[in-house]
């Protein structure tokens, strides 16, 4: 009796996703709860998940193809032989395999294995015919829309079964160019006979010899989500954006005092975002219109800050939320960003922590950035933009001295917030940060 391999139920806001990757492949045995393969959607990745143990019988999804929610995208056979190979007796030196579907695990069929009495399997052609007719059904589609020589593509999936990765794999070796002739015998006049050939470079790379080329990939749902999200913001707000810079010096100096001790106390490194999420904090009180949104022909006022905080992960750029910050302490802050940091590198964010956000914070100085005009996250007014810290010349009571200082942008939308509440509320966290006393008085 086989199961079905289904699709995690998506989340409303969630239509479709992408299969992108298959942990497991036809032949494998799988245990129950273990992860089979990865779905992308233009939020998070989810995580497809064994109903029951056995043996992956048949995929009827490959890795790139679009996927919906609970959709059946494969099915698990019972197959608990091929979990435990029969042992070999001790007389037999070189034993054959006797579980069907342990020997198909293999990418290549060993010829030294195979009867004496009947052609290798890799070397027969009816073998040969019956991989050119097991083709997955999206490599099936993906031939015929290329126009493709089944019988030319070698099969990696069980018993030789044509896959959509063999087809694309397929294509791209098709779509390099040839390699160069080879070199001329030492007959062959040369431009210049005393001089030895020069050595190829290393891995073909780095000489003039060097084959142009181009490489298309699709963009993952992320990446489409972002870019879709980036226009949506130019074209349907007002962008504008305010700079300021901040002496950093003075938190520089809280933090040095303090870090050792609030390290063993709470467990957590002191950075500098609790700083920058407690003075925005302080702001959005002050001017409102800063932590509002445009629904429709309303303005809607949160009387609650959840700050984004945008992440670099290995699928893009991510916002997870920190939900209700203002009643968070400095060492809960820390704790929240470098949880949510670790789980985005790892793609293991839930749906629950993109969501929402109320004004969003994005830190290009981890990269070297020194000046930005970061772009709204909708539906959101405002997003702060944090840069490199530099030492530059401050003139400081009518004197020139060295201070390590930040560049800072606030970038909103001019429909709801003029440019006195957010020139103001810059200048409110530039304040908070050159004299942190004012973060625990609110003054």
């Amino acid at each position: 009796m086989s199961t079905d391999i289904k699709v995690p139920v998506f989340p409303e806001s969630v239509e479709e996703g992408t299969i992108m990757t298959w942990h497991k492949k036809v032949g494998d045995a799988v245990q129950a709860d273990e992860t089979i393969a990865e779905i992308e959607t233009d939020k998070v990745v989810l995580e497809v998940i064994a109903a029951a143990a056995g043996v992956v019988e048949e995929i009827l999804k490959e890795a790139g193809d679009s996927v919906g929610s609970a959709e059946v995208i494969g099915r698990l056979g019972e197959g608990e032989e091929s979990k435990t190979p029969t042992p070999a007796k001790e007389s037999e030196p070189d034993p054959q395999p006797q579980s069907r579907p342990e020997s198909a695990k293999g990418s290549e069929l060993e010829p030294e294995r195979a009867s004496p009495k009947e052609e290798p399997p890799a070397l027969s052609s009816e073998s040969a015919g019956e991989a050119a007719a097991a083709i997955g059904p999206a490599a099936r589609k993906l031939i015929q829309e290329k126009g493709l020589d089944a019988s030319s593509i070698p099969g990696s999936g069980r018993h030789g079964q044509i896959t959509k990765t063999d087809v694309m794999n397929y294509l791209a070796d098709r779509e390099k160019p040839s390699p160069p002739p080879p070199s001329a015998s030492p007959s062959t006049p040369r431009a210049e006979p005393t001089a030895p050939p020069a050595p190829p470079a290393p891995g073909g790379r780095g000489g003039d010899d060097t084959p142009r080329r181009d490489e298309r990939v699709p963009m993952s749902r992320l990446r489409a989500r972002i870019a879709e999200r980036l226009v949506e913001a130019q074209q349907t707000a007002a962008i504008l954006t305010t700079f300021n810079e901040v002496d950093m010096q003075p938190v520089m100096d809280l933090r040095n005092r303090y870090k050792k001790e609030f390290e063993q106390t709470h467990g957590v490194r002191l950075g500098f975002m609790s700083f920058f999420v407690k003075a925005s904090i302080e702001a959005l009180r002050r001017f409102p219109s800063v932590n509002a949104s445009i629904e429709g022909q309303d303005i809607v006022y949160h009387h609650y800050y959840d700050i984004g905080i945008a992440v670099s992960s290995p699928r893009g750029l991510v916002v997870p939320i920190l939900r209700d910050a203002h009643r968070m302490s400095c060492a809960q802050i820390e704790s929240s960003v470098r949880d949510l940091g670790e789980r985005a590198a790892a793609n293991r964010l839930a749906l629950e922590d993109l969501q929402g956000g109320t004004f969003t914070i994005s830190n290009g100085g981890v990269f070297g950035s020194m000046l930005s005009t970061p772009i709204l996250n909708p539906p959101q007014s405002a997003i702060l933009g944090m840069h490199a810290i530099k030492e530059r010349p401050v003139a400081i009571q009518g004197q020139v001295q060295i201070r390590p200082v930040m560049y800072l942008a606030l970038s909103y939308d001019h429909r709801i917030i003029d440019g006195r509440e957010a020139v103001s509320a810059l200048v409110t966290i530039k304040d908070m940060l050159e004299d942190p006393a004012r973060l625990l008085l609110q003054v």
